[in-house]
């Protein structure tokens, strides 16, 4: 008999599963943090440690986050409640269940802002604002938008009431269907841009400084920013692969759409390396810029291309795609917590969660202006000059991601019986079986306790 969750919600088919993993999976963090990550990284290096990571740390945790998911058929945190009590054990391992989605619901706070910033630029690119303009002028754009406190709110409210509204609608009309129309045409922009740059970019430096094998390059400071970006660009531990997870149909095999979804989420990250770096390096810009690098270094690049505004205009369109399949996932996992908690209507659970996320959102916002000199843990030396969205920004990316994903890895590993994974997941106790029991009980915590740790240091 094919169990689904108590809404009675399910996924039409394993492609619009794929789909929507694929969408929660591919966001800013691909198209925007992976190429200024790789910059200032090493390039190469960090690639090489990064593929790395994906395989060995993010995939293994991915396959326990649908594995609980799908077990427990319920929010986050009642199907690790659920499937603890069925091993055997406490009820109270259901507390693990909720950092993945608290830290979702504190990321699409400022991540909303973020894709409030990525609608701002589509019209001012296809204004020709960037066209012939210099560093200065470029910048001086951005900092412009940074100023203003009700430019920002406009945007964000903009982008997290079309969350709201997808969200609401629910699985099937909702999150399926728009990730359907989405995706298709992310990955076909996604062609269009890289087929652009190389042409019109310098596409030998962008492949040197991208594929070239230099191990010299890798130090630890590389390791732990590419182990980093890896958890973050895959969205394991924020407990939106959970609650897509409960959705889905125990026909599909968790194994193979988990190897599909690290797979097409590499993929779309290293492409969005080979439309940034030809581009920047055609300009003698500096690949290490930072977080500016999309906002700032990459407008200036389209603005002396051949068609930049039109370009620049599609870049943005791609990256708004990319956003918001990521923001309602984040979005889903509270959404489900409260239907099942207060037996409220999905649109009702929808609009006040969004609305809170909203609320917290503001601090963000003011961060970057009115309360730009306002630091309140100045009195403590690793908090020193960080303003409200840093310590958020530290708070969810450096301690409560990186905690749930480690917890989550090791409750899979020790607290479930093996006969319980092998039967959800269809492997026998074979190889394949071991090698993730190894990774989801040794390698990916270690791993994962390693950035936590230094990152707290």
């Amino acid at each position: 008999m094919t169990m689904v969750t108590p809404s009675g919600e399910q996924w039409s088919s394993r492609f619009a599963f794929i789909l929507a993993a694929v969408g929660a999976a591919v966001g800013l963090g691909n198209v925007w943090k992976f190429p200024y990550t790789t910059g200032s990284s090493g390039g190469s290096a960090f690639v090489l440690v990064y593929l790395l990571a994906v395989m060995l740390v993010a995939l293994p945790i991915l396959i326990v986050e649908l594995t609980i998911g799908r077990k427990g058929r319920c929010s986050p945190p009642e199907s690790v409640a659920l499937v603890a009590e069925r091993n055997g054990r406490s009820r109270r391992w259901g507390w693990i269940g909720w950092l993945g989605p608290l830290a979702a619901f504190l990321v699409l706070s400022f991540y909303s802002v973020i894709g409030g910033w990525v609608m701002a630029y589509v019209p001012k690119s296809m204004s020709g604002a960037f066209a012939a303009a210099d560093a200065d002028a470029v910048g001086a754009v951005f900092g412009s938008m940074l100023s203003q406190p009700l430019t920002m709110l406009l945007w964000h409210t903009v982008f997290m009431a079309l969350t709201v509204i997808i969200v609401s609608a629910g699985v099937r009309k909702g999150l399926e269907r728009v990730v359907d129309m989405l995706m298709p045409a992310l990955v076909l922009m996604l062609f269009v841009l890289v087929g652009y740059a190389l042409y019109a970019g310098d596409a030998a430096s962008a492949f040197t400084f991208m594929c070239s094998a230099d191990f010299s390059a890798i130090t630890p400071e590389v390791v732990l920013a590419a182990l980093g970006q890896a958890l973050f660009s895959t969205a394991v531990g924020a407990g939106a692969m959970m609650a897509y997870g409960a959705y889905l149909p125990q026909s599909v095999s968790i194994p193979r759409v988990s190897l599909i979804v690290v797979l097409a989420d590499t993929f779309v990250a290293l492409m969005a390396g080979l439309i940034v770096f030809p581009l920047v390096f055609a300009n003698g810009l500096d690949p290490a810029e930072g977080p500016g690098l999309v906002f700032v270094s990459l407008p200036l690049a389209f603005g002396h291309m051949p068609a930049g505004s039109f370009f620049a205009s599609f870049f943005f369109v791609l990256l708004f795609f990319a956003a918001i399949t990521s923001s309602i996932s984040m979005l889903e996992p509270i959404v489900a917590w409260a239907r099942e908690r207060f037996a409220m209507q999905r649109k009702m659970s929808a609009l006040i969660a969004g609305g809170l996320a909203w609320g917290i959102g503001l601090l963000t916002i003011l961060s970057f202006n009115v309360w730009s000199d306002v630091h309140p843990l100045d009195r403590f030396a690793t908090f020193s000059g960080k303003t409200m969205f840093d310590l958020l920004d530290y708070f969810v990316s450096n301690m409560l991601l990186p905690l749930s994903a480690m917890l989550l890895a090791l409750f899979a590993g020790w607290m479930m019986s093996g006969a319980s994974v092998r039967e959800e997941l269809g492997l026998r106790d074979g190889p394949v079986f071991r090698l993730w029991q190894w990774s989801a009980r040794v390698v990916a915590p270690l791993a994962v306790a390693l950035v936590f740790v230094t990152n707290l240091a």
